[in-house]
């Protein structure tokens, strides 16, 4: 008898509970967690009557005691994280203590500064091994589809490695002047960031937005995007082998630039706190507040996106290029889980990375990006529950 318990209730979480409930012999019970104990509970009513058995239950992420409290009550086989990412560290620190495995979607950031890197969750390496759990980072699309199109890559298509592309390319129109669709906090905040790419083991840092490229995407045609930071860009560079540079690019339409160029100008996506009306408040989340919840947008969203990897390299001696991707379809998405695509191609990953973990076929003790196991078994699961990829031995180069 297998059991998730599931943190989160947004559209990622909401993606992944039915994906859960769909591969019913794999996860026979779920529980949903969240601080608003009613949006787990709407969850629930929409899916139950199925072979998954779920329950819900009110829980603080931000709270150590409670999340323990709640994984003993529980006792599940894995914790799926689709909280924020400034919980990361309270549920692996509640999952050591109770020696339960954990899967997350996105890396940890701090609350107070718009940065995220790997070292905080690398730190629990020596603590999960000795626990006998394991930890696996990036359960998500990019990151973690991403990691595993690239081990998949090298295992598969490479001797070596040398130039990888990551192009997230969102052509999905929701018809709002401006909204987000994820998260719009840490949306905003990873966009607003500055642009970086590794280059020879290095870091180089660019200005936000500052290199743009056009790039004619399969199933969408020609859009413009921009290399941002990213984090798989941290561990691919230490887990493929051969690389000289990685970047990430990312898709935005013109009155997307506008509005958040506006935002900014006027502060309104700063994280520092303000003093309004005797309140301190903080102007980014005060604007997430007034913008549409990315888990209303499925119903309006007409459109594709297209997220995938150009690799680089060498086979036996010779210059090979290779693209691996996957095109979905946002009111494709929203008939079959009343969710808009960017939610979907979360939320999917998220399921297969915690049923690898619960059906053994990815299971030893530590912390890992997901690039780090074997690609073929999860590369199989994309094509059965939604995400099927596809390939390309002659794709466009970005330059």
């Amino acid at each position: 008898m297998s059991k998730a318990l599931i943190i989160g209730a947004g559209g990622v979480a909401s993606v992944c509970v039915h994906k859960c409930c769909q591969n019913s012999d794999v996860f026979e019970e779920i529980c949903i967690a969240s601080r608003t104990k009613s949006k787990c509970d709407a969850l629930r009513d929409k899916l139950s009557g199925g072979k998954t058995k779920i329950t819900t239950a009110q829980v603080d992420a931000d709270n150590v005691a409670e999340l323990v409290a709640l994984i003993n009550k529980e006792k599940p086989d894995v914790v799926i994280n689709l909280a924020l990412p400034y919980q990361d560290l309270t549920i692996m620190d509640a999952c050591l203590e109770t020696k339960t495995d954990y899967v997350d979607t996105a890396n940890y950031e701090p609350l107070d500064t718009a940065k995220f890197e790997y070292k905080w969750q690398w730190a629990y390496r020596e603590r999960f091994e000795k626990a006998g759990i394991t930890a696996l980072l990036g359960s998500g699309f990019d990151p973690g589809v991403t990691g595993v199109f690239s081990a998949y890559a090298q295992k598969h298509e490479f001797d070596e490695i040398n130039y990888i592309d990551i192009l997230d390319c969102n052509a999905g129109d929701h018809g709002y002047p401006f909204a987000t669709n994820f998260n719009p906090e840490i949306n905003i905040r990873e966009v607003s960031a500055k642009g970086s790419y590794i280059e020879d083991g290095k870091w180089v840092e660019t200005e936000p937005m500052e290199i743009k490229r056009v790039y004619n995407f399969p199933e969408i045609g020609e859009r413009e995007m921009y290399l941002l930071h990213h984090e798989e860009l941290e561990s691919l560079a230490l887990n493929i082998k051969g690389i000289k540079r990685i970047r990430f690019f990312m898709t935005f339409g013109q009155s997307y630039l506008t509005h958040l160029k506006c935002l900014e100008d006027v502060g309104m996506t700063s994280i520092e706190p303000i003093d309004f009306e005797g309140k301190q408040i903080v102007p980014l989340q005060f604007l997430k507040a007034v913008l549409p919840d990315p888990a209303s947008l499925g119903v309006r969203t007409r459109g594709k996106t297209n997220i995938g990897c150009i690799f680089r390299g060498k086979k036996d001696g010779k210059e090979k290029t290779y693209y691996l991707y996957n095109v979905c379809d946002h009111q494709e998405c929203y008939k079959e889980v009343g969710s808009q695509a960017v939610s979907y191609t979360t939320g999917v990953p998220a399921m297969i990375g915690a049923s690898m973990l619960l059906t053994g076929k990815w299971k030893k003790p530590g912390v890992f990006n997901i690039e780090e196991f074997d690609p073929d078994p999860f590369m199989e699961e994309l094509n059965r529950w939604g995400l099927p990829w596809k390939e390309s031995f002659a794709p466009d180069l970005v330059d």
